[in-house]
């Protein structure tokens, strides 16, 4: 299995969701546990081998008790001007 099948700019999602785990303390099973997910998605996302859609990340925002407006907005001002989707 590859490290990772997303580089560049999606980093920038992964490392502010990672960031957000830290900061409330929760391991990726409880913050998987609250979002109603195994904990396996939540390791997937932080190998950067899933992407998060707009709900999953509002849902996992809130499961870590971040505004999702506010984790949203440090990940746009991290996002090169340039990237690949």
């Amino acid at each position: 299995m590859p490290k990772s099948i997303f580089d560049g700019a999606h980093l920038c999602v992964v490392e502010a969701l990672i960031g957000a785990r830290k900061r409330s303390g929760l391991t990726q099973a409880e913050v998987a546990t609250k979002i109603g997910r195994d904990q396996t998605v939540i390791s997937t996302i932080e190998r950067s081998q899933r992407r998060v859609d707009i709900l999953e990340f509002i849902a996992l925002a809130r499961a870590m008790n971040e505004d999702p407006v506010a984790l949203f907005a440090k990940i746009v001002a991290a996002v090169p001007d340039h990237f690949e989707i």
